[in-house]
Parts: structure tokens; C-alpha cells; sequence
């Protein structure tokens, strides 16, 4: 068995575009020669890949796996060729990343210091959207590459889960609401909530739905300090993940877990199309330094 980089780059071109025609062009391959070097691996691995969908192709769970091994492995040559060229200085490098407000903030706390002292000439630009419409628009026009959001989202864009994060009840303090608070008694509980029509809101009222409960709005606000003074003053209680609620209201207010527990996947998303050198570091980064959970099928 003799793999190659060529072979590994071009799986990953697949993935990330699931499609054969565009993962040549990304690379600047013709597609028979890319489809020839996706079928030699897996006949030297002797394990189905890649299969048709549609129009298009997706990965077999081997597949998957073997992705997510070859960004390791290629993330690990573009750091050792850093090594060679870093003592020679070498051109700044650019890459814009898009985040909702609140992943933006953790975001800039966890993954990016780390990130930019390992690729010090690396630009980053951050951009925040309240709304997903907005973020996912930015990333289809190009203005950014990489989309740090709440999953799924329903545009058609590559998908890299990185973690599931704790959502939580934050009420005023003395609320004396149960610990672990029962979703059913969602229905009724006075929340302060994004503004109607909103993207957040959406969501909410799409998870209260899917729930069955209705809860009142008892404030609709999109200003997030105004979220903090809301809960604080009493007008009611907040639905938020875990870590942003203990960040922001420390012991100042009561922070509950939902039974049975709700969980939102987080991950990066990005248009079906080649990825820039820093974009596929960053990429690598964030899955090493997240805890990885295969999505729910």
C-alpha cells in the first residue's frame, strides 16, 4: 500500500464539495484523473469511500473516517512546511470567519489566540450576524469563508460538527423553579425572548413547537445586556447554553438543566468549494481542540 498526499488532498476536495466535478475543479484537476486517484485508494484500502447520491456524491462512514484522518495528517504537512518557511519570513495570509454574537464571543476566547500564536501570519477578520440568513449569506457571496453556528442549517454547505453544547433555564435568583427543570414545564413559564421574526426567535418557537410546550413572552429583546438586566430584575427566566449563562450571570442568577437534558450541536460550515491553506488550518484547529461527535442519523 502506498498512499499518497495527491490521493488524501483530493478525498478532502471531495467531501467538501460532494461532488466530483467541482472537487476537480477546486483542485485544478481534470475529473477523470481525480476520480482515478479517489478509486486507487480505495482499492489499496480496500473499503468503499465515496458513494453517488443524486447529482452528487456522499461519504460512506469509512469515508468519513478517513477524512476526518486525512485533515490530520495534511494539516500536519502544511505545519511542518510552516517550519521551513518561518525563518525566512513569508506573506500575510488572510482569512475572514463569521459567528453568531454569542459563539463569536467563544470563538475569540477559545479558538482563536491559540490559533493565530501557531500561524502568526495569518490575518483573521471576524464578522458577527445576528442572524443565520445573514451568515449564511456572507458565506455564499464570499465575503466570509468559514461560519461558526448552531446546527443544521438548511442551506446546502458543508458541515463539520465540532461539539454539543448544554442549553439552560437562567431565572431570577429565588425563582424556586425545580433543578433539573422539566421541559413540559416550559409551557406557560415567562421568558424573555428575541424579537418576533427574528432568526433566534425562529428557532426558539420552531424547538417550542417541536417540544410542545408555549411559553409567554414576558420581554422581547434582542440586545443581549438587556437579556442579563431582564433576568436579573425579575421579568423572567432565559434560554441560553450553559457556559455563555455562567460567563455572563455568574452566581448572580439560577442556572438550570433541562430534563430530559437539551443539547444543540455547534459546528463550522462553508460553501462546497476548495478551502483556502488557512481556512483548512483553522478547520483543523477547531476540530482538535472541540470535542468531536458524530452527527445523529
Amino acid at each position: 500500500m502506498a498512499l499518497t498526499l495527491q490521493q488524501l488532498r483530493y478525498l478532502v476536495a471531495v467531501a467538501d464539495c460532494r461532488s466530483i466535478t467541482a472537487a476537480a475543479a477546486a483542485v485544478y484537476v481534470a475529473q477523470p484523473a481525480l476520480s482515478r486517484a479517489v478509486q486507487a485508494l480505495e482499492r489499496d484500502l480496500d473499503v468503499e469511500l465515496v458513494t453517488r447520491k443524486g447529482r452528487g456524491v456522499e461519504l460512506t462512514p469509512e469515508g468519513a473516517r478517513v477524512v476526518r484522518l486525512a485533515r490530520t495528517v495534511l494539516d500536519a504537512v502544511n505545519a511542518i512546511e510552516d517550519i521551513g518557511t518561518g525563518h525566512g519570513g513569508r506573506a500575510r495570509e488572510r482569512l475572514c470567519v463569521v459567528a453568531t454574537p454569542t459563539l463569536a464571543i467563544d470563538l475569540a476566547a477559545d479558538l482563536l489566540p491559540a490559533f493565530t500564536a501557531r500561524h502568526p501570519w495569518v490575518d483573521i477578520r471576524l464578522l458577527q450576524h445576528d442572524s443565520r440568513e445573514a451568515l449564511v449569506q456572507s458565506l455564499v457571496d464570499g465575503t466570509a469563508e468559514l461560519g461558526l453556528v448552531d446546527l443544521p442549517v438548511d442551506q446546502d454547505l458543508s458541515t463539520h460538527h465540532l461539539q454539543e453544547r448544554d442549553v439552560v433555564l437562567v431565572s431570577p435568583p429565588g425563582s424556586g423553579l425545580p433543578d433539573p427543570f422539566p421541559v413540559r414545564r416550559l409551557d406557560g413559564l415567562p421568558l424573555v425572548l428575541p424579537t418576533r421574526g427574528t432568526g433566534r426567535r425562529t428557532e426558539l418557537e420552531s424547538m417550542f413547537s417541536r417540544l410542545g410546550v408555549r411559553p409567554v413572552a414576558a420581554l422581547e429583546v434582542d440586545e443581549r445586556l438587556a437579556w442579563l438586566a431582564s433576568v436579573l430584575s425579575g421579568h423572567g427566566s432565559l434560554i441560553w447554553y450553559r457556559e455563555m449563562a455562567l460567563r455572563t450571570f455568574g452566581s448572580r442568577a439560577e442556572i438550570r438543566s433541562f430534563t430530559p437534558a437539551l443539547l444543540r450541536p455547534v459546528g463550522i460550515v462553508h460553501p462546497r468549494r476548495a478551502l483556502s491553506r488557512p481556512a483548512r488550518s483553522f478547520l483543523a484547529h477547531a476540530q482538535h481542540n472541540a470535542p468531536y461527535r458524530e452527527p445523529s442519523r
